[in-house]
């Protein structure tokens, strides 16, 4: 998810529910994490299914800088206090239109410098990193548009874009890495794909994931090269808002045994890359929309966190959560604080420290 981003995103999630479509907490030991280190050896082997414990929250960029600001050091160390023992990273690259044939760098895309700096300081901190790269539009809008009109040479571009991240995370020893995020326009091209992750594989020895859409994830080609599945988990709850937190995790019910079976059938635990909610009323109706309404609804998104973690903790096919997301950089954040996404500061974190700690 992109701040400022997500509005056509949204517009067209809403519109695909009504016309019938619709990474943390622990898969180990009760505490989330099996108390040992992880780092990038030799990656399990793909029908392995394996992965670890994650209790995540993502700290996405927006600037070139970012990463290296004053800032991340304090931002790491309030992730850290929430129990939380994983962090995700977002290097975002832009496209100029959904069709182009490829992808680069912008002033809004996290330098190299700068990620590898802010990496440096989770392992510090004692954070583990999930390193996963974005593909954005530069206009704005849903990247699960992007549907290139000459595919030979957008995978070529990807491949170039994603290796140069496998090579990052390997020199940096992050411990997961996602080789692409949403990208439902190319996801059921699945021999592409598995020569894209062929070429990761050769760069980075450590699990990787793909975080689809909650929308996407069962049409999805390419599971089978991965170590474990990554859904972004946007789910909508409720018809109405409300902070009913029992409510929302009989909601869960279905979805729950839906992502069982689908586990099942492909041998791997399911991690969600992305899960959130902001504090606005009206969330849980559309996790996925950054602007649902602008009246205040710090209970209901404290409740959604409290559903989410109680219909989900020790299911034996689910490998954790990463929240979406922590503060914005000073400067950066096109919705208010108070209506955001992060949870800190609200009851939402107290909801984790509840469960974390």
């Amino acid at each position: 998810m992109s701040a400022g981003r997500r509005a056509a995103g949204a517009l067209l999630a809403a519109a695909l529910l009504l016309a019938g479509c619709l990474t943390g907490c622990s898969s180990g030991g009760p505490d989330g994490d099996s108390g040992e280190e992880t780092p990038p050896g030799p990656s399990a082997r793909p029908d392995d299914g394996k992965a670890p414990g994650v209790r995540g929250i993502t700290l996405p960029s927006w600037n070139t800088g970012d990463y290296a600001g004053p800032d991340a050091a304090p931002y790491l160390r309030q992730i850290a206090a929430t129990g939380a023992r994983w962090v995700t990273f977002t290097p975002t690259w832009y496209q100029d239109g959904t069709g182009d044939p490829g992808m680069h760098t912008t002033g809004e895309t996290a330098g190299d410098d700068a990620l590898r700096h802010i990496i440096g300081l989770a392992h510090e901190t004692g954070l583990k990193v999930m390193l996963k790269p974005h593909v954005d539009l530069v206009k704005g809008g849903d990247r699960a548009g992007i549907r290139p009109g000459d595919p030979g040479a957008w995978f070529t571009a990807y491949e170039r874009f994603i290796t140069h991240y496998a090579t990052l995370a390997a020199d940096t020893k992050t411990e997961q890495l996602a080789v692409g995020t949403e990208l439902a326009g190319t996801s059921r091209d699945g021999a592409r794909w598995s020569k894209v992750v062929r070429a990761v594989r050769d760069r980075y020895r450590g699990p990787l994931t793909y975080a689809a859409n909650y929308d996407e994830y069962r049409t999805v080609a390419f599971w089978d090269d991965l170590d474990v599945i990554g859904i972004d988990a946007y789910w909508p709850l409720a018809e109405r808002p409300t902070a009913d937190a029992a409510r929302l995790r009989d909601a869960w019910k279905p979805i729950t045994g839906e992502l069982a079976a689908f586990s099942a059938r492909h041998h791997r635990k399911i991690l969600f890359t992305e899960a959130g909610y902001v504090s606005q009323r009206g969330t849980t109706t559309a996790p996925y929309s950054w602007t649902v309404s602008k009246s205040a609804g710090e209970d209901e998104q404290a409740a959604a966190y409290e559903a989410l973690l109680t219909a989900l903790d020790g299911r034996p096919w689910w490998a954790g959560v990463c929240w979406w997301m922590w503060d914005d950089w000073p400067d950066a954040g096109e919705t208010p604080r108070r209506l955001a996404y992060t949870p800190h500061g609200k009851p939402a974190e107290t909801v984790l420290r509840q469960h974390w700690k």
